[in-house]
């Protein structure tokens, strides 16, 4: 009710300068707000306009009087705070109606809804939802996403001009509307005369309200500003097009692409014998090194008093050939193995390219270096790419 008779309203104060002089620069205006329920059938195939139904069906079964979220009148030290609710209240309501799992998922979706200016903190430009006991307000439907026209700028001088007329106490301007005030008054400095009585005809209207109802007027109001002309700082959710990012695609075509998708997984592209038997060779190959099904030669000395084990790793002398056939599997294998990389240096300093298997040791250091101690080991990771030095790395 309120929100439908504020938009009439101020359909009418548009209306009633349509035949001045001015009315080519301010026809925006007029058709501010469509009327509640109409939608432009050109949307209705628009990715943004389907998310904005889906919010917006959400945010009618919270405001159910019976099973939503409750709504009430708080009395403050000498004033009263009309239809609002605390975000405690809200994240409850979603828990308990919505198929979500933890209060993280809520506060998520709870977010989402105030970023679109759906609910919104009766006493702070940013649009966020927390779990505390702020109070929160639902937007009027005039004012949703959906059914509002993207506004112009003349839109935003005639209200920042009539925020100054009100009460400054309550609705002084932040830092920020003023200078993009200051800066609109600059840009339509020939049209500024109508644009200051279009703001002066829509404070008297206001003036004339309850008190009560010009206070939730008036917070919409702003709401809806700070989602189409948002603080510093703060995300701009009209501003993202959604059709570029996901290249126009229309909700049945998602529909459709969801359930292509569907289809592809429960289709094997693998076949499962070919998995099967390379698990199985894999499992062949390195079977004899499994100590669970092969006893290691030597044992292992943290379960035996053997050191034979230790020993053999300290030395590069006399290696098994069972360990060197491991070696052959792949070269990770030679080179985790001490006695292997050492015997793939001698090769690479014959062949005068020892140079590469340091520069991989260096980069392999780098990992486990402290933070104080980076950027030296960068540098003398930087020293093998600089051509033309003995100690260069070879392509």
């Amino acid at each position: 009710m309120l929100g439908a008779s504020f938009c009439s309203n101020r359909r009418q104060n548009s209306m009633a300068h349509r035949n001045s002089r001015r009315s080519d620069s301010t026809s925006s205006t007029t058709n501010r707000f469509p009327p509640e329920g109409t939608t432009n059938e050109k949307d209705e195939d628009n990715l943004d306009h389907f998310i904005y139904k889906k919010m917006e069906s959400i945010l009618e079964r919270m405001q159910d009087p019976h099973t939503g979220v409750i709504v009430r009148t708080v009395k403050s030290f000498m004033s009263k705070i009309p239809s609002v609710f605390t975000g405690a209240d809200l994240i409850s309501w979603i828990l308990r109606n919505l198929d979500v799992d933890d209060t993280t998922e809520a506060l998520h979706v709870a977010h989402l809804m105030g970023a679109h200016g759906y609910v919104f903190p009766i006493d702070d430009h940013i649009l966020t939802v927390k779990n505390d006991g702020a109070y929160y307000r639902f937007q009027t439907p005039c004012f949703w996403l959906s059914r509002s026209s993207e506004p112009e700028n003349t839109d935003y001088a005639v209200y920042l001009c009539k925020r100054t007329m009100q009460n400054k106490q309550r609705l002084e301007l932040a830092d920020y509307e003023a200078e993009n005030l200051a800066r609109l008054q600059k840009m339509f400095s020939r049209k500024w005369e109508f644009i200051f009585i279009q703001a002066e005809a829509q404070a008297k209207v206001d003036k004339k309200r309850d008190k009560l109802e010009r206070k939730v007027l008036d917070s919409q109001e702003r709401a809806f500003w700070d989602v189409h002309r948002p603080a510093p700082g703060c995300v701009n959710t009209t501003d993202v097009d959604i059709k570029k990012t996901y290249r126009a695609v229309k909700p049945r075509q998602i529909n459709g692409r969801i359930e292509h998708l569907r289809r592809q997984i429960e289709r094997r592209k693998i076949k499962v014998s070919k998995v099967a038997e390379s698990y199985l060779s894999y499992f062949e190959q390195y079977m004899e090194f499994d100590p669970f099904i092969t006893p290691p030669e030597p044992s292992n000395p943290w379960i035996s008093d053997n050191t034979d084990h230790w020993e053999q790793e300290s030395t590069t002398k006399d290696i098994p050939q069972r360990r060197v056939k491991r070696w052959s599997f792949s070269v990770r294998e030679l080179l985790k193995d001490n006695a292997g990389r050492e015997h793939f240096r001698r090769f690479l300093e014959k062949e005068f390219s020892a140079e590469n298997l340091k520069f991989w040791e260096a980069c392999q250091k780098l990992k486990f270096t402290a933070q104080n101690d980076v950027e030296t080991m960068v540098q003398e990771i930087y020293t093998y790419l600089y051509y033309g030095i003995p100690s260069s790395w070879s392509l």
